[in-house]
């Protein structure tokens, strides 16, 4: 552009910038250049994720894509000073496996690999005690993933210890588990013992049971399943399918608590013999049994 007068404009010279505004400049300029260093290297660049069974009892997942259980556990039984253990869960970590067990709902195991089909899976889900010489001696978690032709299984070996932790996992058998879990809640000797968890009723009963056998009125075997049933009805143990079949089909078995309930039941035997006896005899059928048998035990 030509000044006034028609000659050449004069160059302007470029303005000195502060140093703090060229400091900032240069910074910017190095950004940059590290960014777009970035982003050409970006393809060379490995995406690192966590395994594939990271967050499978995450709540806020899609129920798809959790672990499903085969049952709700049972209630929460046994020593009322274990109860605050409900609701935590404890990690072990044995080579590439993740174990975490969560007293009064479930065991579970964690492949940590990146292997497309790596395991994650239920051991078993809260179900009942077992009990020993009036001592709970361990937890059992039945009904977990399917093992073949049956269900995997854990028994929980509670033992003393300074602070709750799951300190071992072995699998004695195939698709049973056995656990360790230490904890200073059963460091007293009295901690674990059945007979003060019951209700006085459930006790009484105990008691009862204790004096028949101790008169021998009842053997070994009919005190041991009175102890059956007080368990399963305080809640500690779960009355099986066959247990369950027998209370309401009333079946007759030749097993009794005691002599005086195997004298009745053999006097109503008896009676029902004779009845069909002379039924019998009243159409003109033969009949030949045991008779003289039954008279001499008699």
């Amino acid at each position: 552009m030509a000044a006034l007068g028609g000659g050449p404009a004069p160059r302007r010279r470029a303005l000195p910038l502060p140093a703090e505004e060229a400091m900032a400049a240069g910074l910017l300029l190095a950004a940059l250049g590290a960014a777009l260093g970035l982003l050409a290297c970006a393809g060379k660049m490995k995406i690192v994720e966590e395994p594939n069974t990271f967050g499978l009892n995450n709540p806020f997942l899609p129920q798809t894509n959790r672990l499903q259980p085969k049952m709700s556990p049972s209630a929460v039984s046994g020593p009322a000073h274990l109860f605050r253990l409900a609701g935590m869960c404890f990690s072990f970590v044995e080579s590439t496996y993740k174990y975490e067990f969560c007293p009064f709902h479930n065991v579970t195991q964690h492949e940590q690999t990146f292997r497309w089909n790596a395991y994650s899976g239920i051991l078993g889900i809260w179900h009942e005690w077992e009990i020993d010489n009036n001592t709970f001696v361990g937890m059992w978690m039945r009904e977990g993933d399917s093992c073949e032709t049956k269900s995997r299984q854990t028994k929980v070996h509670l033992v003393c210890g300074k602070s709750n932790k799951l300190a071992y996992v072995s699998e004695p058998s195939t698709c049973v588990y056995s656990l360790t879990f230490e904890t200073p809640l059963v460091c007293h000797p009295h901690s674990v013992l059945v007979y003060p968890t019951l209700t006085e009723a459930l006790q009484r009963k105990w008691d009862e049971a204790e004096q028949l056998l101790y008169d021998e009125l009842i053997t070994d075997q009919g005190y041991k399943k009175i102890l059956k049933e007080i368990f399963e009805e305080a809640g500690l143990l779960k009355a099986t399918e066959e247990n369950e079949v027998g209370k309401q089909n009333k079946k007759i078995t030749l097993e009794f608590e005691t002599v005086e309930k195997c004298s009745k039941e053999y006097k109503q035997l008896s009676e029902e013999i004779k009845k069909l006896r002379v039924l019998l005899s009243q159409h003109g059928i033969a009949y030949r049994g045991n008779s003289d048998s039954a008279e001499r035990l008699r």
